[in-house]
């Protein structure tokens, strides 16, 4: 078949069907709303760096996204869904240019009551849980960008974060309650998902659905303290979160263990990590520090480090060397290091790794509730050296019952649960018809 060559796209016919409303072009700016944290990956990194939109427009209502959705449906652009960049796999990338959404425009807390809270996208973490926290509740759980993450960007990237040792995941029943979405058919309109229809849009990158609006389920606030314990050796560390994780009488919010040598890549904190050391970063709640005094000497740890909430209200929180954040430390130091995001589910499981890699995948666990347990999961130091080797370490982990969501492709299905979503297929069919949205990053949408 011959092939035919696409259309040219005026730009200045779009730009001006969107006067009113703020448009960036301007090349370093266009470029800086183009990517997110994908450097974090040496084999996302060749292939996404270039990658460029051609235009970011800010909406700031909801009737704005309606008009720049219809704009891009007109010309036929592809259009990408951003908030504030804080993702790692490219989820925010346009790989064939068009127009970037830009939402961290739309700020409006539409309502908070106990339990529950009304936001638009662009909200960040942090100031939405400083509202919830003045009536007494607080968001259930949030990622280490937590200060400068939008919630519509979490929901449409995310997946966990601290908190999830009590709330589990954001896909798990309950922990989203409602969105509003803005469709790309050939009259955009605006749909309400509730209840498990909001799994249609949730973590799908933004291939499905411009979120305007959501419903954010609260827990209630406690006074966080924040500790490191130190241990002389790694898996009594991890058998001490474990059994935080399952003390079911303990309230805590993050449970985050790092095998040495990462805690000295902390520099921020190395009067609290004596060489050589394991070490806990964690979360209790003030009320229940007696009893964890106890639990800490029963595994012969060390309490380096305490802080009460208020304390710690002040400068730079333990969550942000945790998660993705002890990532970002380690790669601020050794830009040659990168990492891997496992579920081993058992400690006997992350033992055998331990100590099959050695200093090579350098362990580090995060707890976090599934189906009603407490489990340690993997973001994982990796000293890379091939994208063989690297394929080797996630068959390896595989084969032994580990699961990866691998972070090395921004193929939503390639990443988290290797499945096709035949909900969210259905879903984009519906509402994006010319698969305008966020193309390329939808495996199920490409093998149609």
């Amino acid at each position: 078949m011959a092939s035919t060559t696409p259309k040219p796209i005026n730009w200045d016919a779009i730009a001006s069907e969107l006067a009113g409303m703020e448009i960036i072009t301007e090349p370093s700016q266009l470029a800086k709303l183009s990517l997110d944290y994908y450097h974090f990956s040496p084999i996302l990194q060749p292939l996404l760096e270039d990658k460029r939109g051609d235009l970011v427009v800010r909406p700031t209502t909801e009737a704005e996204v309606l008009q720049v959705a219809a704009v891009c449906v007109k010309y036929k652009v592809p259009l990408t869904v951003r908030g504030a960049g804080t993702g790692n796999y490219g989820q925010c990338i346009p790989l064939q240019g068009g127009v970037i959404v830009d939402m961290t425009r739309m700020q409006a807390i539409r309502w908070i009551k106990p339990g529950l809270a009304c936001v638009e996208p662009g909200v960040k973490l942090a100031a939405l849980d400083k509202q919830t926290r003045e009536i007494g509740w607080e968001l259930r759980m949030a990622p280490s960008t937590y200060r400068t993450a939008t919630i519509g960007g979490f929901i449409g990237g995310g997946s966990v974060g601290m908190g999830s040792i009590t709330y589990g995941q954001l896909r798990d029943r309950g922990n989203l309650h409602a969105l509003r979405v803005v469709t790309l058919e050939d009259e955009p309109r605006v749909i309400e998902l509730r209840g498990d229809a909001v799994q249609k849009v949730n973590h799908a990158y933004g291939t499905n659905g411009i979120i305007t609006e959501l419903e954010i389920p609260l827990g209630p606030a406690y006074s966080w303290a924040e500790l490191i314990a130190v241990f002389d050796d790694f898996m009594t560390g991890a058998r001490f979160g474990q059994s935080l994780g399952d003390a079911d009488g303990l309230i805590k919010k993050l449970i985050s263990i790092h095998a040495w040598p990462i805690p000295s890549y902390f520099s921020a904190l190395k009067n609290y990590l004596p060489d050589g050391k394991h070490c806990a970063l964690l979360m209790v709640a003030e009320c229940c520090l007696e009893p964890f005094q106890e639990l800490v000497r029963e595994y012969g740890g060390e309490v380096t480090y305490q802080k009460t909430a208020q304390e710690a209200s002040k400068g730079t929180s333990l969550l942000e060397f945790t998660w993705n954040h002890t990532t970002l430390h380690a790669r601020s130091l050794d830009p040659t290091l990168t990492y891997l995001q496992t579920f081993f589910f058992t400690l006997e499981r992350v033992e055998q790794m331990y100590h099959h890699f050695g200093d090579e995948v350098m362990v580090h666990l995060e707890f976090l509730r599934v189906n009603g347990k407490a489990i340690p999961a993997g973001l994982q130091l990796v000293r890379y050296s091939t994208p063989e080797r690297l394929n080797e370490i996630i068959q390896y982990h595989e084969e032994r019952g580990a699961g990866i969501a691998n972070p090395h492709t921004y193929i939503l299905e390639d990443g988290g649960r290797k499945t096709i979503d035949l909900e969210q297929l259905q879903f984009k069919a519906k509402v994006d018809p010319y698969g305008l949205m966020n193309p390329g990053k939808m495996r199920a949408w490409l093998e149609l």
